[in-house]
């Protein structure tokens, strides 16, 4: 196999392909042009080889430079091709709820299924979705796979819950609102522990309050999982209720982390948080990790190499 990247993915490509026994680093050669045009070369021959592209949407450059890769590699002769998108940045406009608005998911996945087929076929591995119907707006021959972190976040749960000081019986796994209930909830039966969420009315304009909290949270660790952070200011919103309610500690555990300009520092600057753990799904995680050690930052790799093995 041969691990291809885009320029932000270098990172977690490097970080899969000792996971594979038979896989090697694929060049790529980037330059730009004065105007800005980018200028991509293949300079490892994909011909004849299964090729994996590792690339996430965490912006349009990202999603084209994704697109340009993919065609060339099934030009070039790829045998069977595999997008790994560890995050797939357009999850918030997944539907329409006004006319005339633009389902950007369902464009950008049509952009992605144009991709050349491969004489093996071509696949896509998408992490955690906002949006669990998000795989049935690819089209053709390419073939989207759902690939879900609960081990990582089953895993990051039961540390924070050691770490406390807490068993079983303290620990409520715990959602910022009914949205994410479902999910949470089985992920807490696997685990053994009690689910919880928020129940929220919606006031004039966007803003919301909270209602009530669904399960006895008293003295106990609540761990709230998102399957995305970016200004946290629902986190924050649920956190603040849970502390309410008498809860013993909070930590919050996400997917993806974004975390855009202050929202990391608004987050830990609340002190509401004994941890705050992400995965490195988006590179943004990365390097907030390098200046930031109170952010805990957990490899996708193996999640990924389990569907390239």
């Amino acid at each position: 196999m041969l691990l291809f990247s885009t320029a932000a993915y270098a990172p977690l490509a490097a970080d899969l392909a000792p996971l594979l026994p038979t896989a090697t680093l694929g060049q790529i050669d980037r330059e730009h042009f004065p105007d800005g045009e980018r200028y991509l070369r293949l300079a490892t021959d994909p011909a004849g080889h299964d090729v994996a592209l590792v690339g996430g949407t965490v912006s349009d450059a990202d999603t084209l430079e994704i697109y340009d890769l993919a065609c060339a590699l099934a030009k070039y002769g790829a045998r069977r091709l595999t997008l790994v998108i560890p995050y797939f940045g357009y999850s918030t406009m997944e539907r329409a709820t006004r006319p005339g608005e633009v389902v950007v998911a369902k464009t950008r996945a049509r952009l992605l299924s144009s991709i050349p087929a491969a004489p093996a076929g071509v696949r896509v591995l998408l992490l955690d979705l906002h949006a669990a119907g998000i795989p049935y707006y690819f089209e053709g021959g390419l073939t989207p796979v759902h690939v879900y972190g609960k081990p990582l976040v089953a895993t990051a749960a039961q540390r924070i819950t050691r770490e406390s000081g807490a068993d079983q019986n303290d620990f409520v796994l715990a959602s910022t609102d009914a949205g994410r209930a479902k999910w949470v909830e089985s992920l807490a039966n696997d685990l053994g522990v009690s689910a919880s969420f928020v129940f929220k009315r919606r006031l004039a304009g966007d803003s919301t309050k909270i209602t009530a909290v669904s399960a006895q949270v008293e003295n106990r660790v609540v761990i709230i999982y998102d399957d995305m952070i970016r200004t946290g200011g629902s986190l924050l919103q649920a956190a603040r209720a849970y502390k309410d309610a008498g809860a013993r500690s909070l930590a919050a555990v996400t997917t993806h982390g974004l975390f855009p300009t202050d929202a990391l520092a608004r987050l830990l600057d609340s002190a509401l948080f004994s941890h705050i753990v992400c995965t490195d799904s988006h590179p943004r995680a990365r390097e907030l990790a390098q200046a930031e050690p109170r952010l805990q930052v957990l490899p996708t790799a193996p999640l990924f190499a389990a569907h390239l093995s």
